[in-house]
C-alpha cells in the first residue's frame, strides 16, 4: 500500500492523497464511494502508469478514503470537489500535468477544466455525455442508495452500490451532503475542453450515457472501449493499458 500524505483545502478540511513513481505528473481522481487505493492501486492501473514513466498522484476526495468527511452542509458548496483539486495542484506546485478520472473522478476533472484548469491531456473513464449533462439524475439514484442502505434486498437496483458502500465504510451523512453539491454540466460548456482527451469506457457500461457521444462533442476526443460494466471495467488491466497507449501516442 502506498503512503498517505495530507494537505488542507481552502476551507480547512484535511484531504489525503497518494503518490507513486517519478517523472511527468499525472493526477488520477477516483469514483464515487471508492478511494485512490481501490480505484487505481489495487488493480494495477497506477502501476502500469508508473512503469510507463509517470508520477501518479491520486487524491482521496472529501468524504472518501482517508480524507475528512465533515457532516455540515457548509463544507459542500457547488464544485467543492473541483476546488479541492485546484487546492491539491497548488499544494504540490504543479504547472504542467495530465489529468484523469473515473466516473465521479471524470466529472470532477471536467468541472475543473470548465472552471479554467488546463492539464496537458485529459482522460475521462467510465463517463458519457449523459453523465455530465444529466448528473442530477445519477445523484438522485445515489441518494436513493443511501436512503435504502438498511432496507434494500438482493436484486434491488441499489443492492450492489450499497454493498460497495459497506465495503468502503462510506460515511452516509457526508456522502449525502456531497451529492447535493453536484450540478449538471451544460454540453456547451464542454467547449472549454480543448486539450487532447481520451474517453475510455467499458463495452457494457451505459451508466453515464454514451461514451461515443462524449468523445464526439470534444474538440480532440478519442474513444477507447475496454471489457466490462461500470463496476468491473475499472478493475481491468485494459484500463491502464489504454491510458498508457494514449499518453504514448499523443503529445501535449
Amino acid at each position: 500500500m502506498t503512503d498517505v500524505e495530507f494537505f488542507a483545502a481552502r476551507d480547512g478540511v484535511k484531504l489525503a492523497y497518494r503518490q507513486m513513481g517519478e517523472g511527468a505528473p499525472l493526477i488520477l481522481v477516483h469514483g464515487l464511494f471508492s478511494n485512490a487505493e481501490m480505484n487505481w492501486v489495487k488493480f494495477g492501473t497506477a502501476g502500469q502508469l508508473v512503469d510507463a514513466g509517470y508520477r501518479v498522484i491520486m487524491p482521496d476526495l472529501r468524504a472518501h478514503g482517508a480524507s475528512e468527511a465533515p457532516q455540515s452542509a457548509e463544507f459542500y458548496g457547488p464544485d467543492v470537489l473541483a476546488e479541492d483539486l485546484e487546492d491539491l495542484i497548488q499544494h504540490l506546485g504543479l504547472n504542467d500535468f495530465d489529468l484523469g478520472g473515473f466516473s465521479l473522478g471524470s466529472r470532477t476533472s471536467v468541472r475543473a477544466v470548465v472552471r479554467g484548469m488546463r492539464p496537458r491531456r485529459l482522460i475521462l473513464g467510465g463517463m458519457g455525455l449523459g453523465g455530465l449533462a444529466g448528473w442530477t439524475k445519477r445523484s438522485a439514484f445515489f441518494q436513493r442508495v443511501i436512503a435504502e442502505f438498511d432496507t434494500a434486498k438482493r436484486g434491488d437496483a441499489t443492492w450492489l452500490s450499497i454493498q460497495f458502500m459497506k465495503t468502503m465504510k462510506v460515511d452516509r451523512t457526508a456522502a449525502s451532503l456531497l451529492l447535493q453539491s453536484f450540478a449538471d454540466t451544460d454540453p456547451a460548456a464542454l467547449s472549454a475542453i480543448t486539450m487532447p482527451t481520451l474517453v475510455v469506457c467499458g463495452d457494457q457500461d451505459q451508466d453515464n450515457g454514451s461514451a461515443q457521444e462524449l468523445a464526439d462533442v470534444l474538440a480532440q476526443g478519442v474513444l477507447a472501449t475496454i471489457p466490462g460494466t461500470h463496476m468491473s471495467s475499472v478493475t481491468m488491466p485494459e484500463l491502464g493499458a489504454e491510458m498508457v497507449r494514449y499518453l504514448e501516442q499523443t503529445t501535449a
